[in-house]
């Protein structure tokens, strides 16, 4: 604790540290601020009342499915319909698209290689990719709060404009495309200027803003069910530390493969030959490469499964699949997470390009020919590590159902023992912490080296 505590005092001393973290801070409560301004058509309190109608209907088990991972994402934005409902998911969904596209666009894949111009063109793209994401998902989600709950009249003094109108959807469209910008811009401001990893810091801040209420729920259903409440709630929270702790785990595991690097001025000499140890000693290869990307791609195609139930509503098994804590739901789930761990390993990893760099770096995995060979090494080294980790991604991704019912009784709650929330939040906290350590030993550095030189030099 007293490390803690000194670490804490370090960090406060150094002003640029904490005038950046000061500025985040400050970002996500601009952020957080904005999510509670409701459209201006629309009555905010009288649509907390649709949605609580509707998931009193059971629609909350489809919903909680990718909708439930955008509302999630957008610190509930997307279920109160707020001018930052779309959030900054389009701004990700732009990102993944650009990275796919590079694979095959050669244009992409030159931008991809050009240094920092590239990538600021990319960033352009993106950019305008994003308000294209927006104008797609805009007028969807428009459909979605309008359609959904017009055929309840009790509810029709929601809307200040009639929901079929120009006026109600030119406005709407137009604040929502400039929230989901406006998101986009806070994000790139926590970058440049604060502590970085700014879109990251913005979807885990909407994700943890809605774990309060989750446990809160949680305790109320516990305690309404007698003396052993109590108890249940410590044993929840006792197991939500473990898989907290399992998902830091999954979030940091690496294979290292050893490196040596060869002294080019020995090897012109031709005299001796001998390895030299670099900067860089191993290459780590993550247990985890895709990261969450497996679950949204999944999350995305099931909808598919539950729409088939509207050509034989009779049918139990199909019904399933719109329940997320189902077991057919959760079968194939898991199924796809392994499958899509795989592809998107295998399009994000470049193991060619890992070798081709080593080759011309003078660099050799040992007992290892530098080239195809090399590649071919690496390749089946990620090939073995990334089915335990799709298997335990899997895991993770299916533990809320699990944990479910039996165990934790909310759904709200039970949605926070694992999947895209958990795994987003553990990766975004231990980028921070990993950020502000580096600075921390950085500013270290820089002041023993400033005092060995007082040493030497008298000034």
């Amino acid at each position: 604790m007293k490390e803690f505590i000194q670490t804490l005092k370090n960090i406060w001393s150094l002003k640029e540290l904490r005038d950046k973290i000061l500025f985040t801070l400050g970002i996500i409560l601009v952020y957080r601020f904005a999510s509670y301004i409701s459209l201006p058509a629309i009555n905010l309190a009288e649509v907390g009342d649709l949605l609580e109608h509707y998931k009193n209907q059971g629609g909350n088990k489809q919903g909680a499915g990718l909708l439930g991972l955008l509302s999630s994402f957008t610190g509930g934005a997307f279920s109160h319909a707020s001018v930052m409902a779309l959030g900054i998911m389009p701004y990700i969904s732009a990102s993944i698209i650009v990275q796919l596209m590079g694979m095959a666009i050669p244009y992409l894949q030159k931008l991809q290689k050009d240094g920092e111009s590239g990538r600021n063109t990319l960033n352009q793209i993106t950019r305008w990719l994003t308000i294209g994401v927006c104008l797609v998902q805009a007028p969807s989600y428009l459909t979605s709060i309008t359609q959904l709950f017009l055929p309840y009249a009790q509810f029709q003094s929601a809307y200040y404009v009639e929901p079929n109108s120009i006026m109600f959807w030119l406005p709407s469209i137009v604040i929502l495309v400039a929230g989901s910008v406006f998101a986009m811009w806070l994000g790139e401001k926590i970058t440049d200027k604060g502590i970085g990893n700014g879109i990251s810091i913005l979807i885990m801040v909407g994700i943890l803003s809605r774990l309060p209420e989750a446990f809160v729920q949680e305790i109320a259903v516990q305690n309404g069910k007698g003396g052993m409440g109590s108890i249940m709630i410590l044993i929840e929270v006792l197991f939500w530390m473990l898989v907290v702790l399992l998902a830091v785990i999954l979030s940091v595991a690496v294979r290292k493969i050893p490196i040596q690097y060869v002294s080019r001025a020995q090897a012109r000499g031709g005299v001796n030959r001998n390895l030299m140890q670099g900067a860089r000693q191993w290459i780590p290869l993550k247990v985890n490469a895709a990261g969450v990307m497996p679950i949204i791609f999944a999350q995305a195609l099931m909808f598919v499964p539950g729409l088939l139930t509207k050509f034989d509503e009779s049918n139990t098994f199909l019904a399933g699949f719109k329940n997320v804590f189902s077991w057919q739901y959760n079968v194939l789930f898991a199924l796809l997470i392994i499958i899509f761990s795989f592809f998107y390993t295998a399009i994000t990893i470049p193991v060619n390009q890992m070798a081709d760099d080593l080759k011309r770096n003078g660099g050799l995995v040992p007992k290892v020919r530098p080239g195809k060979e090399t590649a071919d090494y690496l390749d089946d080294i990620l090939s073995k590590i990334t089915l335990p980790g799709a298997i335990f991604l899997s895991i993770f991704a299916v533990l809320p159902a699990i944990v479910h019912g039996s165990f934790v009784q909310t759904d709200a709650f039970a949605l926070f023992f694992g999947g895209t929330s958990l795994l987003i939040m553990v990766g975004v906290i231990l980028d921070t912490v990993q950020q502000i350590n580096t600075y921390l030993l950085n500013h270290h550095y820089d002041g023993l080296m400033q005092s060995k030189l007082s040493r030497t030099t008298g000034y």
